[in-house]
């Protein structure tokens, strides 16, 4: 042991830590294997296997899109408890920082091209969603210095829109379930171009609020000198 006993601490007229301040820097110290990043890596392991189930027999068998939207329903469910245990019990790591996002976008790109490779879906379509994807991802590493995006309601409704449509795509439909996967993927596209338009308003506003402070901070130390 290299600290004092918290008697010695207590004696010395000390502020004793609080059981529940230790619980949080004990959890603060999470490592890589825990429940959320663990559910992370399945989501990354099942990109593949979803693509390898799509393309199974030309992606003609209706069995075969069955698993592989079990596949892509399970990466999506994975999405929304890895982010919340991660932010509940504090087991957020630099590693889950970058791989969460990347294992978001695998998935729903592989579910976007599968489906344009296979002529389900028209490819302006995949590509709008991938533009947006890729921008914002990269817009948030632009001002990630200064000032962090936080996720709105419309980008979670966007994300929900998304999982749903390409989800409807991956199964085999026919009359007016196919006709409802339009609708909800023609409500996906228009969700992705605004809610990203909104993500870059908010990125340039934030990105100018900060240089401002920075700025004006920078200016006040001068004077002081």
């Amino acid at each position: 042991m290299t600290g004092a006993p918290a008697s010695a601490a207590r004696g010395s007229g000390a502020t004793p830590v609080p059981p529940a301040t230790l619980a949080a820097a004990a959890a603060g110290q999470a490592g890589v294997w825990n429940i959320a990043n663990i559910l992370t890596m399945v989501r990354l392991v099942l990109v593949p296997a979803f693509v390898a189930l799509m393309l199974e027999d030309n992606g003609t068998d209706p069995k075969w899109r069955a698993w592989a939207w079990a596949a892509f329903a399970v990466a999506m469910i994975t999405d929304i408890f890895d982010g919340h245990l991660a932010r509940t019990y504090n087991l957020i790591t630099d590693f889950g920082k970058i791989a969460d996002p990347i294992a978001d976008k695998a998935i729903m790109a592989a579910g976007l091209i599968c489906l344009s490779f296979l002529g389900d879906l028209p490819w302006w379509v995949t590509g709008v969603i991938l533009f947006r994807e890729l921008g914002i991802t990269l817009m948030r590493f632009w001002v990630i210095r200064l000032a962090v995006i936080p996720a709105s309601r419309g980008g979670k409704l966007k994300t929900l829109a998304q999982g749903t449509a390409v989800g409807m795509y991956v199964l085999v439909l026919t009359g007016p379930l196919a006709t409802m996967r339009f609708w909800v993927m023609a409500v996906a596209v228009v969700l992705t171009v605004v809610t990203g338009l909104d993500y870059v308003r908010q990125a340039i506003t934030l990105r100018r609020a900060a240089l401002a402070a920075e700025r004006a901070a920078a200016g006040a130390a001068e004077s002081a000198r």
